[in-house]
């Protein structure tokens, strides 16, 4: 999620830790006239039953009001009134109600954040999640990563990628962004896909995913490809900052500096249904894997 403050080579892949048992799928892969071959390395189906939390070994829920630099109205909480586990589905729900945190902080809009940090992280990979977003003015839902460095580098230092955005006035759109130094805030590496005929992405389930290699990085939705981002694409003298591992997260926001605040047409509550979020190993053709850590 943009964080305005916080926030053709062989693939070397590195993940940590390998949860379940590889499985292995052969694709087309988009930018190469070879084959290659996805390896499933790690997924949450949210296949738990109705009424449960994120699978606390696999994801952490963020208690926070602190707007995160971005003036952000939400208080997130890890009450199942903001994430549940729902008919096969996490369902993220920001609701109109005042919530006042133990840290001081006192909100008017509550919401959730999950996280895999601390429990998963992943260098390299195709990384997807299959979504229906939620329609609104001042709503900001996010599928994104950060740097397992932030605590000690700092934003934007450790690198975000943003594999999708949607601001709720922008219903037919969402972007996928690149933050680092020199490159960040209202200034990132970014591409904006719209679908087609009007349709909004509040309509239907849709995927999101990136490819990311270490000298590329592809974004898609629904299989098509519509931005690559390359270090030749930084602002000179910036540096690439994503070839470390990164951690999973998935957020949906209420207000700030880039979706404005909820009005009068805003209907809460709303939700983020997330019905899966899978990472695969890349391998093109018939090239060895290389680096594994």
């Amino acid at each position: 999620m943009s964080r305005w403050m916080h926030r053709s080579c062989c693939a070397v892949f590195l993940l940590l830790p390998i949860m379940g048992t590889a499985q292995t799928t052969k694709v087309s892969h988009s930018t190469a006239g070879n084959d290659g071959m996805r390896t499933l390395v790690w997924s949450d189906e949210f296949n738990g039953p109705n009424g449960s939390r994120p699978n606390p070994a696999k994801w952490i829920e963020v208690t926070n009001g602190a707007g995160y630099g971005n003036n952000e109205l939400e208080y997130y909480t890890p009450h199942t009134a903001n994430v549940q586990i729902k008919n096969g589905s996490l369902q993220i729900t920001a609701r109109r109600e005042k919530y006042a945190g133990r840290d001081g902080a006192s909100r008017l809009y509550t919401s959730g954040r999950i996280e895999t940090r601390g429990l998963f992280d992943l260098e390299y990979g195709r990384v997807e999640a299959r979504i229906k977003l939620p329609h609104g003015q001042g709503l900001w839902p996010a599928f994104w990563m950060l740097g397992d460095n932030y605590d000690r580098a700092g934003w934007p230092q450790c690198g975000e990628i943003d594999i999708m955005e949607n601001v709720g006035y922008e219903p037919t759109k969402v972007h996928g962004s690149l933050h680092g130094p020199g490159y960040s805030g209202g200034h990132p590496l970014t591409g904006i896909y719209t679908l087609p005929g009007g349709a909004s992405f509040s309509d239907h389930f849709h995927v999101f995913a990136v490819e990311w290699e270490p000298r590329a990085i592809r974004f898609y939705v629904d299989g098509t490809l519509y931005e690559t981002q390359t270090p030749k694409d930084l602002p000179a003298g910036s540096p690439w900052v994503f070839d470390h591992p990164f951690y999973i997260i998935l957020n949906l926001a209420v207000g700030g500096f880039w979706p404005g605040n909820p009005d009068a047409t805003t209907k809460l509550p709303q939700t983020m249904q997330v019905d899966y979020v899978r990472v695969y190993r890349l391998t093109r053709g018939s090239d060895a894997q290389a680096g594994t850590q």
